[in-house]
């Protein structure tokens, strides 16, 4: 359903985006690729009208990562890596090893670049990007972000599936274009054939998000149930963006153990949101103050976020 047009949304505020880097404690104003057109479509009067024409299919998505696709694409390697400081030395590849902008964008790091916390009991992160936590899913819950509430049901496009989720925990993580892209289980368990939910393609950036703040629900995006060791049965969710040519799960379901990769999103900024059953889940004390103030906290693939409650 295409969104109104009030005088409201006509003059939006403009929306700063920080985030405080969790392994040096400094609050960050991030760098966005291509704000100047993400703020035209989401902050603007013209590229409100023109929002869902370009955000609604998957038209221009698919045509775009077709593009990153082409062995062109390749000279925007170096000014990327320039731009965003992206550490060479983790990287799994020589650049020319790359033939096009979407290989490295969906490339793989060196096995200790990173490495999962060996405390059996931690809960580990499952890629690298900026998280939001929810130890707890109530009805007043505002989730994803300040002034919206998804529910379980909906975000899994199913009320069977979310039953076991019903005052449950969350987190979020928000990957940008410069992160690392491939995501990973955290835990041992059993994993199901992951599920396609069709949908839009807007931006996942709270630029977006404070525009259309039910985006996780009407985007594109994969669900896999997984009963999990220490954790519970869980809901991995990947949310498709505008940009992303596809979710790519690279798993087989069935057993799988913990740091295995599960998949990898392609170009494009991408979200991964997990539910968890009640009672299982204890976040870091500083990701839930930072959550509470609506702050999200960069992070690494394999680094604890949390632990086991029971």
């Amino acid at each position: 359903m295409s969104e109104p047009i009030t005088q409201k949304n006509l003059t939006p505020p403009r929306t700063q985006v920080h985030y405080r880097d969790r392994r040096t404690g400094e609050i960050r104003v991030e760098q966005i690729p291509a704000e100047t057109a993400l703020r035209f479509f989401y902050e603007s009067r013209l590229g409100i009208l023109f929002r869902n024409l370009f955000f609604g299919n998957g038209t221009l998505s698919c045509l775009y990562g077709w593009w990153q696709n082409r062995s062109r694409t390749h000279r925007q390697i170096r000014p990327f890596i320039e731009r965003f400081q992206i550490d060479l030395n983790e990287i799994e590849l020589s650049l020319d090893q790359y033939p096009t902008f979407n290989a490295f964008f969906a490339r793989r790091l060196k096995p200790e670049a990173r490495p999962f916390t060996s405390d059996p009991a931690a809960l580990c992160s499952p890629a690298d990007g900026k998280i939001l936590v929810f130890p707890e899913l109530t009805p007043e819950t505002e989730f994803p972000i300040k002034g919206s509430s998804v529910s379980p049901a909906t975000l899994l496009a199913s009320g069977e599936e979310a039953g076991p989720f019903a005052g449950g925990a969350a987190l979020i993580i928000r990957l940008a274009p410069p992160d690392y892209h491939r995501f990973h289980f955290f835990d041992n368990g059993v994993a199901e054939t992951a599920r396609l939910i069709p949908g839009k393609y807007h931006s996942v950036n709270p630029i977006a998000q404070n525009r259309v703040p039910d985006l996780f629900h009407l985007n594109r995006r994969a669900v896999t149930l997984i009963d999990t060791e220490r954790f519970g049965r869980l809901a991995y969710v990947e949310i498709g963006a505008f940009a992303v040519a596809s979710i790519v799960q690279t798993y087989t379901p069935g057993p799988v153990r913990r740091g295995q990769e599960k998949g990898y999103f392609q170009f494009g900024g991408s979200t991964l949101a997990l539910l968890f059953e009640p009672g299982r889940i204890l976040f870091d004390e500083d990701l839930v103050f930072d959550s509470e103030k609506g702050l999200e906290t960069q992070i690494q693939t394999g680094s604890r976020i949390g632990t086991n409650q029971g």
